[in-house]
């Protein structure tokens, strides 16, 4: 296993971190034989981070990761998430609330990251938030740090979904230590300016801000809810991106793996490695299903990142354009 800096927090993580989700829902589907395997199984090989959030599973997560880290004595680093209910009001007190109630589940007094779980946008609706919000005085911010300063958690971090601009707004306050930021071999916006003719949502720039303020990127959804990695659909495939479907991201993956074939892994195998060859991002979460895919994962990250000629086929289908029509 290879580690990266995380950001300017000082923590070294793997390069791979453990998606505790409910896309891959290994904690929260499997039985507690193959959830106690593939927790063992992950620290042993190096992993040590592992990412869960009070929505996955309605807490189901959060708890088997409590009583399975309490039952094989392991201290992994912990990250999980906050989403609020912005028609709810009381923002502190739904942070504080959900904080406390997380701690519980994972059995902890403490976790390393504490995440705000709401995509960002210019104007806040009842899931998404805007950066006024986040950053003005009492807001999401405000609270966190003071969440923070308990020693409750370690640093704190955001869910870099929705609209660009207005995550970079929240990056370049320079209180953020981390972001979950969306990055696949469909969609590298994040990262590198695509061609018009290939339609996306675009999050150019995030990275960019990252690095500048000294954040860790934690690439998510590098399987694109698993429709990288396989034909097989579980109905858990939603995209978090505007304007995407669950067809027209199948399109695109068809089209990549006609460019890439077999030669550089599996399917999930080729966009992981997609994903290592980018420097910035601080790791890879990847979500599980089942421990074959925990193998499969480890498998990708020794081989190492795509090689050029790989990458020259990418660009291709890039190149090509892709629009969101349906699959045929």
């Amino acid at each position: 296993m290879r580690y990266r800096s995380f950001g300017r927090t000082g923590l070294e993580v793997s390069e791979l971190v453990f998606g505790g989700g409910a896309v891959g829902g290994i904690l929260i589907d499997a039985d507690d034989d193959t959830r106690r395997a593939a927790i063992r199984q992950a620290l042993d090989a190096g992993i040590n981070w592992i990412d869960t959030a009070a929505l996955y599973g309605n807490g189901r997560s959060e708890q088997a990761l409590g009583w399975l880290l309490a039952e094989i004595d392991a201290t992994p680093y912990v990250s999980t998430k906050v989403m609020l209910d912005l028609a709810a009001g009381d923002i502190a007190g739904q942070i504080e609330a959900s904080l406390v109630r997380s701690l519980t589940h994972l059995r902890r007094d403490s976790v390393t990251l504490f995440q705000l779980h709401n995509p960002i946008a210019a104007a806040s609706t009842a899931k998404m938030i805007s950066p006024r919000e986040i950053t003005r005085n009492g807001g999401v911010l405000d609270t966190l740090e003071r969440l923070r300063s308990q020693g409750l958690f370690d640093h704190l971090g955001i869910t870099a979904l929705g609209e660009a601009p207005a995550i970079i707004e929240v990056l370049d306050t320079g209180r953020v230590a981390s972001a979950q930021v969306y990055y696949n071999l469909l969609n590298p916006s994040a990262g590198r300016a695509l061609p018009t003719a290939y339609e996306h949502a675009s999050f150019a720039g995030v990275l960019a801000a990252c690095e500048r303020n000294g954040a860790a990127a934690m690439c998510v959804r590098v399987l694109s809810a698993g429709v990288l990695a396989t034909d097989a659909r579980h109905g858990r495939e939603g995209p978090l991106t505007a304007g995407d479907t669950v067809e027209s991201e199948t399109a695109k993956a068809k089209a990549m793996q006609a460019a890439l074939g077999d030669a550089h892994g599996t399917r999930a195998q080729a966009a992981i490695r997609f994903a290592l060859g980018e420097p910035r991002l601080s790791c890879v979460v990847v979500g599980l299903a089942e421990l074959a895919h925990l193998h499969e994962a480890l498998d990708a990250q020794a081989m190492g990142s795509l090689p050029a000629d790989a990458l020259e086929r990418i660009e291709a289908v890039y190149a090509m354009g892709a629009t969101r029509a349906p699959a045929p």
